[in-house]
């Protein structure tokens, strides 16, 4: 077995989701917090879902993976490698998406157990997924930390979570993510806890291992510099709703949606110094107070009467892209224009 191996090939998006709706329950009633969410991602693509603290993109990929609580109700079809997976058994499920999927979460420290050592970590999904026995899993959990770019990994392989970095833990977490040989990796804000220089390190990593490997990659930010760097494609997320989809070289270019250009207009740029940073005014709704119409109408400087009491239609534009705001961007006055 090695990292290299692919999977058979298929016409298939690597995922599908339709329709995702995710309530949490509470005493007294359900608060969702995804609502009606829908996207594929292809074999090989980066696939990006941004948006603000409290969207739901974290919240959707764990819902992906079938790891909510048992106090959610989580509706719609989720489908892996062309295989409906929603609908599975619990135990199956686990099994499915522990052979074909795996999630990289934002908080490696958290995400490792501290009194286990990494190599027994990754050893101990080889020994159960694969069978393995426990020196030839313990080998391969060398090769996968070398491959992760972890030093003397021979000896590393022995170590416990709180004798690494913090980029290194990170890079552990990646090594046990690929010991599977996943066709998708969900990355839940990788570099979150990172400083600038390891943040950068980690992401050119992601990129390498997924053109060695051919994996497909949904990595879920709050950082439109992740996107820019390793998008293909792009879902801008908010209050639980996909606002905004399509190529991120378009979407950069000419974003459609209100609360898109409010995003990019609020990157610092370095190319124009002295330009005053736009900040959105008002802030996200709570998931429980959610207004009627569109939930960004609060917020939007374009919003209209409609906009307070009728949730628009999703706008479609060539080459896939979708808007779901009912004024076309062609009539976007240009001081609005990102």
């Amino acid at each position: 077995m090695t990292v290299s191996t692919l999977r058979e090939p298929s016409d298939a998006p690597v995922l599908e989701v339709a329709d995702l709706d995710v309530s949490f329950r509470t005493r007294t009633d359900d608060v969702r917090v995804v609502r009606d969410l829908s996207f594929t991602v292809a074999r090989g693509e980066v696939f990006a879902v941004i948006g603000e603290s409290g969207s739901g993109k974290s919240t959707m990929a764990q819902a992906v993976m079938g790891l909510l609580p048992g106090t959610t109700h989580t509706s719609g079809r989720i489908s892996l490698c062309g295989q409906p997976i929603h609908n599975l058994a619990p135990a199956a499920r686990r099994r499915l998406c522990g052979e074909r999927m795996a999630l990289i979460s934002q908080d490696a420290l958290a995400a490792l157990n501290p009194c286990t050592t990494v190599g027994f970590q990754i050893a101990e999904t080889l020994m159960v997924h694969r069978g393995l026995g426990y020196g030839a899993a313990m080998r391969r959990a060398v090769e996968l930390l070398k491959l992760t770019g972890i030093p003397s990994p021979d000896e590393r392989v022995h170590h416990y979570p709180h004798e690494f970095s913090g980029g290194m833990r990170q890079r552990a977490l990646i090594a046990m993510a690929l010991a599977l040989e996943p066709d998708i990796l969900i990355a839940d804000e990788p570099t979150t806890a990172l400083d600038a220089t390891i943040k950068a390190q980690i992401l050119q990593l992601l990129m390498r291992l997924k053109r060695e490997l051919g994996m497909a990659v949904l990595i879920v930010t709050h950082d439109m510099g992740v996107v820019a760097r390793m998008a293909d494609r792009m879902l801008v997320m908010y209050a639980g709703r996909a606002v905004e989809t399509g190529p991120v070289v378009e979407v950069f270019d000419a974003p459609a949606h209100p609360y898109t250009r409010a995003l990019l207009k609020a990157i610092p740029r370095l190319d124009q110094p002295g330009l005053a940073l736009r900040a959105i005014s008002g802030a996200p709704p709570a998931p429980q107070a959610m207004p009627p119409g569109c939930p960004f109408h609060p917020r939007c400087p374009m919003a209209v009467a409609a906009c307070a009491s009728e949730l628009p239609q999703p706008i479609r534009f060539a080459g896939g892209r979708t808007s779901q705001c009912r004024i076309p961007p062609g009539e976007v006055p240009y001081a609005e224009r990102a």
